[in-house]
């Protein structure tokens, strides 16, 4: 069961993820998403109880009640989610598409993964550095060496933007790979154990600007690109 309950007292983004964080630790919590922008928690529990509870394990300066949401309302919101990671499968069409025309006459793998591979840094890191000072506060909610190590969280476009241009000139492949399986590796741990945990945090493969939710289609997609980097060392 879903419901909707209107929170106030949240100042930052900060607020919201304490917020989210302590909701979703309530064992009748399967899953909980705070909206800073709304003031709302989108709570699905596994059976009815009051606010009251969830006010309990809030500090006093969170106020929250309870909203009604019908089950249209509930369609709209799962519809939206998948309208949000729209702009996520466009790019990765064009990435796909794009690299298939590079070559296709004649056809050759290994450069399609790396023009893959290549487009999928420049074109990502594109939307990472429109907002370079919001994009490390994103990622390090659930990359855990941006986490650990905040100035990697700032660099990381950059790095995207290096391994780009190295797998298009092709330019020092082998290292361009290595380098993928780790960063990639690292990230897609932090994806795992945030889906495990079942937390609604924005995802910032796009950056900020787009507002993605993260979901499994962020794991898939450092899947494809640690499967491709792994098949291109092996060659």
């Amino acid at each position: 069961m879903k419901h909707t309950y209107t929170i106030t007292g949240m100042t930052c983004n900060g607020c919201r993820t304490f917020v989210e964080d302590t909701l979703n630790e309530i064992p009748e919590v399967e899953k909980a998403f705070v909206n800073l922008e709304t003031s709302e928690a989108i709570v699905e529990i596994s059976q009815p109880f009051s606010a009251k509870i969830l006010q309990d394990v809030l500090p006093s300066k969170y106020s929250i009640s309870e909203k009604t949401i019908s089950s249209l309302d509930s369609k709209i919101i799962e519809k939206s989610e998948l309208q949000q990671l729209f702009p996520l499968f466009l790019i990765f069409g064009y990435i796909t598409i794009t690299s298939i025309l590079l070559n296709i006459k004649p056809w050759e793998i290994n450069g399609f993964m790396l023009d893959f591979m290549g487009l999928f840094y420049i074109v990502f890191s594109f939307f990472k550095l429109l907002d370079l000072k919001g994009f490390p506060e994103s990622f390090r909610m659930y990359d855990p060496l941006a986490r650990a190590i905040p100035f990697y969280g700032w660099i990381y476009p950059f790095i995207e933007v290096v391994l780009g241009v190295l797998f298009l000139m092709r330019i020092e492949i082998s290292i361009a790979l290595m380098v993928t399986l780790i960063i990639l590796g690292i990230t897609t741990i932090g994806v795992i154990k945030t889906l495990l945990d079942k937390k609604s945090i924005q995802c910032a493969c796009l950056g900020t600007a787009l507002k993605l939710p993260m979901t499994q289609a962020t794991f898939i997609e450092n899947s494809i690109m640690i499967i491709m980097a792994i098949m291109m060392l092996i060659k």
